[in-house]
């Protein structure tokens, strides 16, 4: 969560202030900004800098071979995932960037600065809103497999986007509460997502974040995809056993197209399930044991495989959502080349034939 990114910038501190209403302030999982942690530090943002662009140049292309494909309407909120990852990377490259020039928090402007972006609040609206839209598509697609009859009576056009709204407000409303709430300027040091009022609170919400933000979201996850694959088989099994008769091959893609959109998902599923494990488990350690210290190689390592999700998303679309992949191949200008002789190849072999069936009837 986003609490666990902004310890970056900080050492491993215990310490009480009389001038703050008796909130304590126990910033035992942050990092140093010192030179002899800057070179790690140095060297971690640069990359997150460089991941965070190339995930924006890839998630700004999926999205316009979504709708260049005319998919966005088909999967609105596959378009949506699409489209918080995007912001997601664009927001990595501008907090880190900011992070690297060290901008001082002095003033309002600079708690501004520090609430806002600083603090990763803005980037972690996307990060955050990218679980739950994953969470609403797994819940869509088991709708439309598991209970088809029951959706297509009950499910409305606008539904797919009011979910995608509920994801950006979700992830909005939950980081600014969280951040305004434990996030402080001390002596012109920005402390994000670190400053709670008792340990009790800490605590639960580490446990809390844990369980529903990674938990509770796999299991969701497991369920749904594994009644989905079941259907999925058996509707195969039936549609082999009518095949002599002829299936209808509209029928047929249909049944294809949504099968590819699930196991794309999966994928999608698979992969956050296998990169947020350490940063989840790690958060989830330093907030319970009151005695363990971050070390800052251990945690720059987690949050950047976190951090590969959002930036690696993109490439899992191209390969596995036909629709998408055949947008980009054709972006390509080898693959334009090749594709055109093979296109004028079948068009002369279907002319020449036809001239012989007609030369044939003469």
């Amino acid at each position: 969560m986003s609490e666990e990114s902004t310890a970056s910038e900080y050492l491993s501190v215990d310490m009480t202030t009389t001038q703050m209403d008796h909130t304590q302030i126990t910033d035992r999982h942050a990092l140093s900004t010192l030179s002899s942690s800057r070179g790690i530090e140095f060297y971690f943002e640069c990359a997150v800098v460089f991941i965070g662009v190339v995930g924006t140049a890839a998630n700004a292309l999926i999205l316009y071979a979504m709708v260049a494909s005319k998919q966005h309407k088909k999967h609105v909120l596959v378009f949506n995932q699409n489209a918080l990852d995007l912001y997601s990377c664009l927001l990595l490259v501008i907090t880190y960037l900011t992070k690297l020039f060290d901008v001082q928090t002095t003033g309002p402007v600079g708690y501004s600065l520090c609430v806002m972006l600083l603090s990763e609040n803005l980037l972690w609206w996307g990060i955050d809103g990218s679980v739950i839209n994953l969470v609403l598509i797994t819940v869509e697609r088991y709708l439309k497999v598991v209970h088809a009859v029951w959706s297509k009576t009950r499910l409305r056009n606008w539904m797919p986007y009011a979910a995608a709204g509920i994801s950006w407000i979700c992830g909005i409303t939950y980081n600014m509460a969280l951040c305004f709430s434990t996030t402080e300027v001390i002596d012109g040091v920005c402390y994000g997502y670190v400053i709670w009022k008792n340990r009790v609170a800490e605590v639960i919400h580490a446990v809390w974040n844990f369980v529903f933000f990674y938990v509770g979201v796999l299991c969701i996850f497991v369920c749904c995809y594994w009644r989905i694959l079941v259907v999925i088989r058996r509707q195969a099994s039936v549609m082999a056993s009518h095949s002599a008769g002829g299936t209808s091959t509209t029928q047929t893609q249909a049944n294809q197209i949504q099968s590819n959109v699930i196991k794309t998902m999966i994928l999608v599923s698979a992969f956050y399930g296998i990169t947020w494990l350490p940063t989840k488990t790690y958060y989830l350690l330093v907030n319970v044991n009151n005695n363990l210290t971050l070390l800052e190689s251990a945690y720059y390592t987690v949050l950047f495989i976190s951090f590969l999700y959002i930036c690696t998303n993109p490439f899992i679309y191209a390969i596995k959502f036909d629709p998408v992949k055949r947008i980009v191949l054709g972006l390509i200008p080898c693959k334009k080349n090749a594709v055109q002789p093979v296109e004028i190849i079948e068009t002369v072999s279907s002319r020449v034939a036809a001239t012989r069936t007609a030369q044939t009837h003469n």
